[in-house]
């Protein structure tokens, strides 16, 4: 098999119009890892056509945030798409998606207003933008986000049911190393100290995920046991902490089954997020 990939928006919806329905999207930013790979293969038993799509969007970056040193390795990235059985690669360059004169942009709502969309502004105005413009674009029948991004989720699923767009968002478990680690490109700024310290994300939320089996409902004693744990890590500074409802991500005074635990922490330059949905269930999160 010979890799079909695109560049510009027109040969995009001509190559995937071609292609045999359902079609399954699975948007990425490149530097793909395991986690990118088990949406492709979610993708790939659900639907006829897999389409991925690769492009670092600057719209989702803030001024001080790292768009220029962000990871890219397209080579490679094929490689592994191909051997997937990817039906269609869209790797458009930024001129093509955001020509000039571009104007127009998704606002989302109070889902994108707290934890990330607070630390990242006009962050899920960029991920909201941008996606809609792949969903116009390839016209798939479901798209297949992770959950390590959970406020994406949330933003995404709000964005296609309030803009009646008619695709079904799929969300798969966040994958992780061995010891624990949430799978993300930005996983390669770490250095061999940071590696092991970043491993305290994890490690809070397994300290929430036990408290909230053990009966505790209170969402703030749920937050400091995280917060407690990350103290404990040198190299670790917090940006938040937060439980907080699935959908709305609200935060909760009383926790509840299917609530999300979330945090985002420095381990030196690199910030990292991670979350967990809070189950009485092992098996849920695991």
């Amino acid at each position: 098999m010979v890799l079909h990939v695109v560049h510009s928006v027109a040969d995009a919806r001509q190559a995937s119009g071609q292609l045999p329905r359902p079609l399954g999207l699975v948007p990425t930013m490149g530097y793909l890892h395991e986690g990118h790979l088990s949406l492709v293969r979610a993708a790939r038993r659900e639907n006829a056509s897999v389409v991925v799509s690769i492009f670092v969007n600057p719209a989702q970056f803030g001024p001080t945030e790292d768009f220029a040193r962000y990871p890219r390795d397209f080579e490679r990235d094929a490689q592994l798409l191909d051997a997937e059985g990817v039906d269609l690669v869209f790797a458009p360059e930024v001129e093509e998606m955001y020509p000039e004169g571009h104007q127009t942009f998704v606002v989302p709502g109070r889902v994108a207003e707290g934890l990330e969309g607070a630390a990242r502004p006009g962050h899920f105005r960029g991920v909201d933008t941008v996606v809609l413009k792949l969903f116009n674009i390839l016209q798939p029948s479901r798209a297949y986000f992770g959950r390590k991004d959970a406020q994406q989720l949330a933003t995404l699923r709000k964005m296609v049911a309030d803009l009646n767009v008619p695709v079904e968002v799929r969300a798969l478990p966040t994958v992780r190393e061995a010891d624990g680690l949430a799978l993300s490109s930005r996983n390669v700024y770490l250095s061999a100290e940071e590696r092991p310290a970043a491993l305290v994300l994890s490690r809070a939320l397994a300290a929430a995920q036990r408290r909230f089996r053990a009966g505790e409902r209170r969402a703030e004693t749920l937050r400091e046991a995280m917060r407690q744990v990350l103290a404990a890590e040198p190299l670790a500074s917090p940006d938040y902490v937060s439980v907080a409802g699935g959908d709305s991500l609200d935060e909760r005074e009383t926790a509840d089954e299917g609530d999300v635990a979330s945090l985002a922490v420095r381990i030196g330059r690199t910030r990292l997020i991670d979350n967990v949905i809070l189950q009485t269930a092992r098996e849920a999160d695991e």
